[in-house]
């Protein structure tokens, strides 16, 4: 178990949040970067790493772990110095419910739009998947704002694992995709942008992906 990790990422993708998560941590990791705009994650030698062609994929060694909920907890369970991973009950239980709702069901949504062609492949198909893509994911962050209109961190009292997978799609709201106002149509989610903009993790994840922060 003393192999460094090493995690797979594409800029502003959604293996930002364990990106984000990593440097949390303190602990020694290297990042690699996938190059969405060559296909490098359909290429042979990353799907040798991760046959699912996705990012991200967490690697310690020989051992190879994808998908965001059980990467996160993973690094907040091998790092429990950080406190990323609440103790309490159901602060942990707050905890999973994000992660579970944001991987199965807001990621998706998006990726009606984003990737409509996953889902359909006659033309006016593929325009009908969009456009109910982008009336869901109104609906969606609607109720993202809701669950954090009563401040805090998306668990509870404490910052945990769910805080970075939730600032991915604050990123993506504000993105040529959705093109949201955050600030004025999301402003307790924005608020917890900025308090998350305000983290040296954070700050150090978003240069290296070269992104800009919440502002």
């Amino acid at each position: 178990m003393s192999d460094t990790l090493t995690l797979y990422y594409s800029p502003g993708a959604c293996s930002l949040a364990p990106h984000i998560a990593l440097e949390e941590t303190g602990a020694a990791f290297e990042a690699v970067k996938i190059d969405f705009a060559t296909a490098e994650q359909r290429g042979g030698r990353y799907l040798a790493v991760n046959q699912k062609g996705r990012v991200p994929a967490l690697a310690e060694g020989d051992w190879v772990l994808t998908e965001n909920p059980a990467i996160l907890r993973y690094i907040a369970r091998k790092n429990p110095q950080a406190g990323l991973w609440p103790e309490d009950p159901r602060e942990e239980a707050r905890c999973a419910e994000w992660l579970a709702w944001l991987s199965s069901t807001i990621h998706p949504a998006y990726a009606h739009i984003r990737r409509a062609e996953r889902y359909a492949t006659d033309e006016a198909a593929i325009e009908d998947v969009k456009a109910k893509g982008v009336e869901t994911c109104a609906d969606l962050w609607t109720m993202i704002e809701v669950g954090l209109s009563r401040g805090g961190w998306a668990a509870g009292e404490r910052y945990s694992v769910a805080d970075p997978y939730l600032l991915v799609f604050w990123t993506w709201g504000r993105g040529r995709v959705l093109g949201y106002d955050m600030a004025r149509q999301f402003p307790y989610w924005t608020d917890h942008a900025r308090r998350m903009a305000a983290r040296p993790a954070v700050q150090r994840a978003f240069t290296r992906e070269g992104l800009p922060l919440p502002a």
